[in-house]
């Protein structure tokens, strides 16, 4: 799992919803999805409760930049993926 891969979640309150890795530390992944979990507040997730969504990543550029506009950037990006497996 790498920065900027989109992700479900198998388990928990987010279960069957996508989101981006922020950051990876050792079986953890701090998630974001622009809305709820915005990048200043991400959610900690245990690797084994997440799936890789789709082979595409956000770019780490992006997710770097500590602006408002990067959720903004998420979610748009989570929208395109969302309609892209319906």
């Amino acid at each position: 799992m790498e920065i900027g891969n989109v992700v479900q979640a198998l388990a928990g309150k987010e279960k069957g919803e996508i989101f981006i890795v922020l950051k990876v530390e050792n079986d953890r992944a701090f998630i974001v999805d622009g809305k709820r979990l915005k990048k200043n507040n991400p959610k900690k997730k245990n690797l084994k409760h997440l799936k890789v969504f789709t082979s595409s990543k956000m770019d780490a550029n992006i997710l770097a930049d500590n602006n408002e506009r990067v959720n903004c950037a998420i979610r748009k990006f989570l929208n395109q993926k969302r309609s892209e497996h319906v």
